[in-house]
């Protein structure tokens, strides 16, 4: 622990207890349908752009900022397939602000989530400067990664899932990687700035305006299964970025995504928050938390308190998202950097404010957990209702209050794999790990 928490000092010696409820191993289960063979799935999909590619023709593969299982072998055999058909490809990065908002820190995050030009097999072109194509009629300004805009084509990839800022046709998808990640902190903030609920308004004319310059040749869908596996790789035609071929991938994306089997819950612990997890830290659809002025919220799960205890190393400090918990412990706090989380927040536009709040820090774990469960509005705190998770992504394996039994032995989906175990802190106050 630093020596110099600044204003938390004065609460560095402050302790809460609580009666920590007994916690059931609880396993969840999802379709399993998944692609057996990455590579192979992504080259027949990619087959439709043969007569397309040109011999000598550069190509620019997209890279996002999120930590997609699947994500390094699909471009790294997109790249394969782009060279066997004679093309000469490379990777830009396409995460908005993310990084810093500089080309370095960008390629950071890539090589942090398994990506780098040898493990991808192609070089990686980054940089924060953008060509502005067009402005559209009373709205944003469409900007296109520099290095994109010089490349013969583009080939978007990227995961298709629900949005954490925003509900529509088109969320978080292959329009997005074009309109906000190919658009880098310019695009990323001139969209944003129009609010949330308008994100569904902007993102899809925005990326339709990039495809109309004939350099896309066209987007790589994966879709996940809820076990964060690809179960689908598809080819969206350019054309068919931002419209009903998308939406129709978004659909099948929700009905096989992951979610916590309860409709209220007491207090939510989430062992780790983070870039690598979701944009906004926490996955919102999961917590049920959308957190922006103006925004309706999810009808579930209703969670009273969050206590989240740490942040993902590859999120380099970007604790965007953190406003969403209500208790921390100082060692998360310690991790933050401002700077990163302030870029971040900043070009997310009405969507940054809450979310980069800091909720109430305590010294340690067991503080942190026992200030969730006194202020949760139980009366009955030995009934009180608490779930733990590793992170938002991860969701199979769960840890739950045994006030919760009932429900679990209800449902068909639900198994409980061993026996009630205690909570347990060591002498620093941190909550054990997972076995």
């Amino acid at each position: 622990m630093s020596t110099n928490l600044g204003p938390f000092e004065a609460v560095r010696d402050l302790r809460f207890d609580a009666p920590f409820p007994r916690l059931l191993p609880v396993r969840q289960d999802f379709d399993g349908t998944r692609v057996t063979d990455v590579a192979a799935a992504t080259a027949q999909a990619l087959e439709p752009l043969r007569a397309r590619v040109r011999p000598g023709m550069s190509v620019a593969i997209t890279a996002g900022s999120r930590g997609i299982h699947d994500k390094p072998a699909v471009v790294r055999a997109a790249g394969e397939w782009l060279r066997s058909v004679g093309a000469e490809p490379f990777v830009v990065p396409a995460m908005g602000s993310h990084g810093g908002a500089t080309a370095e820190g960008q390629v950071q995050m890539l090589a942090d989530l398994g990506m780098t030009q040898e493990s991808l097999g192609m070089p990686i072109h980054a940089t924060m400067e953008t060509v502005e194509i067009d402005r559209l009629p009373n709205g944003p300004a469409v900007h296109l990664d520099a290095n994109a805009a010089k490349a013969d084509g583009i080939l978007a990839v990227n995961r298709i899932k629900a949005h954490t800022d925003f509900q529509g046709e088109i969320e978080s998808g292959l329009a997005k990687i074009i309109a906000i990640g190919l658009g880098k902190q310019r695009g990323a903030e001139g969209i944003h700035i129009y609010g949330p609920a308008n994100l569904g308004v902007w993102i899809p004319p925005i990326a339709k305006r990039v495809v109309e310059t004939g350099k896309v040749l066209g987007g790589l869908a994966i879709i996940e299964n809820a076990y964060d596996r690809a179960a689908r790789i598809e080819l969206v035609e350019g054309g068919d970025i931002g419209g009903p071929a998308e939406a129709e991938l978004l659909l099948d994306a929700k009905r096989r995504v992951a979610t916590l089997p309860f409709d209220d819950i007491d207090v939510a612990v989430i062992d780790t928050m983070g870039k690598n997890f979701s944009g906004a830290g926490m996955d919102t659809n999961v917590i049920g938390r959308m957190m922006i002025r103006g925004s309706a919220e999810f009808e579930r799960p209703r969670i009273t308190n969050i206590a989240v205890l740490d942040l993902s190393d590859v999120s380099h400090g970007n604790a965007v998202g953190l406003g969403l918990a209500d208790f921390v412990p100082f060692r998360l706090i310690e991790k933050v950097d401002l700077r990163y989380t302030y870029i971040n927040a900043m070009t997310s536009g009405l969507g940054g404010p809450q979310r980069g709040q800091i909720p109430m820090a305590m010294p340690d774990d067991r503080s942190t957990v026992a200030a969730a469960i006194v202020t949760c509005g139980r009366a009955d705190l030995d009934r009180v209702s608490l779930v733990r998770m590793r992170n938002t992504l991860d969701l199979e394996h769960l840890l739950v209050s045994e006030s919760l039994r009932d429900q679990v032995e209800a449902d068909p989906h639900l198994e409980i794999t061993g026996e009630a175990v205690p909570m347990g802190f060591d002498d620093e106050g941190r909550l054990q790990p997972w076995d």
